[in-house]
């Protein structure tokens, strides 16, 4: 068995793809391409927080792991039989959705950290920064403006993935948003929040992040505009551990999506 990488191992690596002092960097992880860690987890997120440290910004995407989707009719609406047994999201408590695998977990656990309160939307965030980023998350189109995504485009900040396929590069859905694009697909669901007075349930609208946005894309179409923007001369690759990984510029990446989506699908 190879010898674990340690946190000193993984920041090298980091600062290697261009991460700095004063970065805010979004990132999204494959742990098992990482290879073996000599703390599990816990060695990326603080190699990612070395990385940027001092003054920088640790982020990754949580959703949370909610346990009644599977119910919700093709409106959105849950039966009101299961009201009573489905928790509301806590920003504080919720756990990310397992989907994600296990850095957004570990991020939002780390002492310091906070996550945002748009439930489906929802990031946490480590670093000097985190309050900024995580603060007044609009419920409704989460992914838009005011979102952290937002904010970490307004910042000039950076996306890393580690070992993550491209395809699931989450700033895409801020891009979605902006883009001008006729027939996006609106969603609307039942979300239950915790709050000091119970459950408090609220039907929240979002533009669909489960599907292509409009027909005439691939399912995996971002994992195309992300190679476009990289075969164009843009990010840093190299490895994180053992894990094939890509730096971008958040701004340059963002803007050359919408561009890409809207000559594609766009208005004439």
């Amino acid at each position: 068995m190879a010898d674990p990488r340690t946190r000193a191992d993984l920041t090298a690596d980091l600062r290697g793809l261009g991460l700095t002092a004063g970065d805010a960097v979004f990132a999204h992880g494959a742990l098992r391409s990482v290879g073996p860690l000599i703390d599990g987890p816990d060695t990326l997120v603080g190699a990612l927080l070395d990385a940027v440290s001092p003054g920088g910004t640790v982020l990754a995407y949580t959703d949370w792991q909610a346990p009644y989707t599977d119910l919700l009719d093709d409106d959105g609406r849950l039966a009101e039989r299961w009201r009573p047994h489905v928790p509301g999201f806590d920003a504080a408590t919720s756990h990310a959705i397992r989907d994600n695998g296990a850095l957004p977990e570990f991020l939002r656990q780390w002492p310091g950290a906070r996550r945002s309160g748009s439930p489906g939307a929802s990031v946490a965030a480590l670093g000097d920064r985190a309050e900024w980023f995580t603060a007044d998350h609009p419920v409704d189109y989460g992914y838009g403006p005011g979102s952290p995504l937002a904010r970490l485009v307004e910042a000039g900040g950076t996306v890393a993935m580690i070992g993550a396929p491209w395809d699931t590069m989450t700033l895409l859905h801020h891009a979605e948003h902006l883009a001008d694009l006729p027939g996006k697909r609106i969603v609307r669901s039942d979300v239950p929040f915790a709050t000091p007075d119970g459950i408090l349930w609220r039907t929240v609208e979002e533009f669909d992040t489960s599907d292509p946005i409009v027909d005439g894309f691939d399912d995996d179409y971002f994992g195309t505009v992300v190679g476009d923007f990289v075969a164009a001369g843009n990010g840093r690759t190299g490895r994180v551990g053992d894990a094939d990984s890509l730096v971008v510029d958040a701004r340059a990446m963002c803007a050359f999506a919408v561009r890409w989506m809207e000559e594609r699908a766009g208005r004439p």
